[in-house]
């Protein structure tokens, strides 16, 4: 009769454990995810801000180079024999960090990231050819800086970053007729 007597408060200890073990299974693996979740994102923005930056030093190498071919909205000129093996590294480096942005990126950043870098290939063209106008030049800066915008807009949206990107700048800039007002 004891044990009778006991079982319902035995029930509920047993009851009781179960719920609590539960409950603190899904808390940790709430925790463990949400902690996942951080390490990705964090890998996501190394991964594209690394992208970013060899996308962007390739674009300035491409630009030093128009300026030796006398686009004169880009200073440090560099001539075409310095610089096109410059640009092969680059292109180089960011095809690396292209691979990275593949693994983490979600389809929209990617598509983003390749509409960027096609952008920048045909300024790399266009300084290879030699034979560009100002206005080919000028366009393919455009294009580009849109393509750059994109790819923040949606690396942003990624990575859970809330508001607009800063506003992109204007190219090419009118820098002397600035200071003729």
């Amino acid at each position: 009769m004891e044990l009778l007597d006991q079982l319902p408060a035995l029930i509920g200890v047993v009851v009781g454990s179960l719920g609590s073990y539960a409950a603190q299974s899904r808390t940790e693996h709430r925790r463990w995810k949400r902690q996942r979740e951080e390490r990705w994102d964090e890998k996501r923005f190394d991964t594209y801000s690394r992208y970013a930056n060899a996308l962007k030093a390739q674009l300035r190498i491409a630009q030093r180079i128009g300026a030796a071919r006398g686009f004169t909205d880009v200073a440090d000129p560099l001539q075409p024999d310095d610089g096109l093996p410059l640009l092969a590294e680059a292109e180089s480096h960011r095809a690396t960090e292209w691979e990275a942005v593949l693994l983490v990126g979600d389809a929209a950043t990617i598509a983003a990231a390749r509409r960027w870098h096609e952008t920048v290939w045909t300024i790399e063209l266009l300084v290879r050819d030699g034979s560009a106008d100002l206005e080919e030049w000028t366009t393919a800066h455009r294009l580009a800086s849109a393509a750059r915008d994109a790819f923040y807009a949606s690396a942003r949206g990624d990575l859970g970053i809330g508001g607009a990107p800063p506003p992109s700048g204007q190219w090419p800039r009118q820098w002397r007729a600035e200071l003729s007002r």
